[in-house]
């Protein structure tokens, strides 16, 4: 008998007319359940060491640095928000005595709450942004490598690198069909304080299942020049991309720390 659901299961890793077995779901159903629900678990409570991405990047000549939250576990991850959106005084006191000179771009990887999407994506991830960045012609600082960070933490990052805009990398929620989605937020202007209606955020990149790199990179390389353009992230910058782009003509002469529009 032809199942009538199937060609619209094609469309969606929702979970939609699984069947039953008496009042119960099939076995297939239960099992497929239970292990998307240890994958989400292992993604939040599994440790991320940025050591083995920063030994891919170094491997391709990629210039990083290594930085820690005030967070020390995983549990007190969870448990406290505010560690993760701050440097631990070890990382603070080395990018305040680095005196870095102005860049446009501080680009971050963290793993927040998915150590997996870190893990599997975030390396490719970066590697085809950072491409594109320097192909556009912007100035892209040392790429900040920091387990256990939260979204904000970019702020504080970002300003001490004398960064224009921050582009942190970070590992989503996850559910039960999505345990490895990376999620992108750009900051214009990072510094302590920015809230989140101040930010643009990509959600969802996790290929073959999600937005594929590419298609991430050029939305955020979009968003970038425009956000430099501007002077503006957040809910006054929309994603005004055309569909059909595929890539981006040299950047708007933009004067370094260019005034801000709100």
């Amino acid at each position: 008998m032809m199942d009538p659901w199937a060609g619209l299961r094609s469309f969606t890793q929702a979970r939609i007319a699984q069947g039953q077995c008496g009042s119960g779901l099939p076995t297939k159903a239960l099992l497929d359940f239970q292990l998307c629900h240890a994958a989400a678990r292992d993604a939040v409570l599994k440790p991320w060491r940025p050591e083995s991405s920063a030994a891919s990047l170094e491997a391709t000549g990629h210039h990083h640095l290594i930085l820690s939250t005030k967070v020390l576990t995983r549990e007190q991850y969870l448990l406290r928000p505010d560690d993760g959106r701050s440097l631990s005084h070890d990382s603070q006191h080395l990018l305040e005595s680095m005196s870095l000179p102005p860049v446009d771009i501080a680009l971050i990887l963290t793993n927040g709450l998915s150590s997996t999407a870190a893990q599997t994506h975030g390396v490719p991830l970066i590697e085809e942004i950072h491409r594109r960045f320097i192909e556009r012609g912007f100035v892209v600082a040392p790429i900040i490598l920091i387990e256990n960070g939260r979204v904000a933490v970019a702020d504080k990052i970002g300003s001490l690198m004398n960064a224009r805009l921050s582009v942190i990398l970070v590992g989503e929620r996850p559910g039960l069909s999505a345990a490895d989605s990376l999620g992108a937020y750009l900051t214009f202007a990072p510094r302590v304080g920015r809230s989140d209606a101040e930010r643009n955020c990509i959600s969802n990149i996790r290929p073959p299942d999600g937005l594929s790199f590419e298609e991430a990179a050029i939305k955020i390389l979009y968003l970038t020049s425009e956000a430099l353009r501007r002077g503006l992230t957040g809910v006054h910058l929309k994603d005004d991309m055309p569909a059909k782009i595929s890539h981006l003509d040299s950047p708007p002469d933009v004067p370094l720390f260019a005034p801000s529009e709100n």
